[in-house]
């Protein structure tokens, strides 16, 4: 397996990562979803995505099931934040509250300190960026996060994002997870050329466009 960094940060994660979507906790059965882990593992994958959107949170307990029994610090675990997991006004965004109450419900259903990365999963243009990063980068000092992504966000949103970050000294954006296959090469367009001027790495989802 080859590995490579992730954006600007050190930690390296295989060129290959497994995810969850459209998968674990819901069309493929529990046993089926752990052996197929098992055997990313053995053959050197590192990198593996869930998130608490993905079957309503089961994705996160059959991942984090299945990577027990392995050391934590031998794998690279992702999750994400934005999507309603209730019916409660404040139960989907980027707030703080909701940042917070999610980031520790996934830690809950991982069985885990902590994550490696935690994903914004969409761009919230209802939360004021500084109060989302300011969540993300107090996440990251008390240690249940050690990285900050996004996914589906804008070359505009990425920017203004990094000049915020940088402005308070926050903790910056490392990687970004865009659509990008053979079929959909948009990111090719704006988000590559300016993910590579701040430094921002890419772990693409449906590479196979579904197939």
């Amino acid at each position: 397996m080859k590995y490579r960094k992730l954006g600007s940060a050190g930690v390296r994660v295989s060129e290959i990562s497994l995810g969850s979507w459209l998968t674990y906790g819901n069309a493929v059965e529990n046993e089926t979803a752990t052996r197929t882990i098992d055997r990313a593992y053995e053959l050197g994958i590192n990198s593996f995505d869930t998130a608490n959107g993905y079957a309503r949170g089961e994705a996160e307990k059959v991942v984090g099931a299945a990577l027990a029994k392995y050391p934590r610090e031998s794998y690279v675990l992702a999750t994400k934040v934005f999507f309603p997991m209730g019916e409660g006004p404040n139960d989907r965004g980027l707030s703080r509250k909701h940042i917070m109450e999610s980031a520790h419900a996934s830690l809950k259903r991982l069985d885990k300190d902590y994550v490696d990365i935690l994903y914004c999963h969409r761009f919230d243009p209802e939360t004021p960026l500084t109060e989302t990063l300011r969540a993300l980068d107090d996440l990251v000092r008390q240690g249940k996060v050690l990285y900050v992504g996004i996914s589906e966000w804008t070359a505009a949103q990425i920017q203004e994002a990094m000049r915020v970050a940088d402005r308070l000294l926050l903790d910056r954006i490392v990687v970004n997870q865009p659509l990008y296959n053979m079929l959909d090469r948009n990111i090719e367009d704006e988000i590559i050329p300016v993910s590579r001027q701040v430094g921002i790495g890419q772990v693409v989802f449906s590479p196979l466009a579904q197939g």
